[in-house]
């Protein structure tokens, strides 16, 4: 993404919020114009892309980080309509969890998941990873346009 576009549109779909932190501190320190939007649960994120109340004018996300283990909608629940819903499928969406299972792995690949990363224990790390993400997203790929009635464009 050009310094001169707009902002690279995040939607953290995470319940903690110590994680929430460290995303948003990581994504702090690069020179990546980005405006990170939170929800707590895979109910949330699909209000949040519908743009139902209170998500109303919402943007249109460049990237979705998505949890796992999440109360209410879940993120493979989330995952799936996501995927296979035409409005959003195109939207990268990262399975960014704690959850190493062979069984997720695979059917989160499975569902469409672009990418699928276990949060790191280590706290360094953790911020690497979220750098790599950041800066790969941000400058490397070419991202899907937004549509013109999209807030954010």
């Amino acid at each position: 993404m050009e310094a001169d576009q707009q902002l690279l549109q995040v939607l953290v779909v995470e319940d903690d919020p110590g994680d929430v932190a460290l995303v948003e501190s990581a994504f702090a320190e690069h020179s990546i114009r980005s405006a990170l939007h939170h929800v707590a649960d895979g109910g949330e994120a699909l209000a949040f892309l519908h743009r139902d109340e209170p998500y109303g004018d919402a943007p249109r996300p460049d990237l979705i980080l998505l949890d796992l283990n999440m109360p209410r909608v879940d993120g493979r629940q989330a995952l799936v309509m996501i995927k296979t819903d035409d409005r959003f499928k195109s939207i990268p969406t990262i399975v960014f969890t704690t959850s190493s299972s062979d069984s997720d792995v695979t059917s989160s690949y499975n569902a469409q998941a672009n990418a699928y990363v276990t949060k790191p224990i280590n706290l360094d790390d953790y911020e690497r990873v979220i750098s790599e993400i950041h800066n790969f997203y941000g400058h490397t790929v070419a991202l899907p346009p937004r549509s013109s009635d999209d807030p954010a464009t």
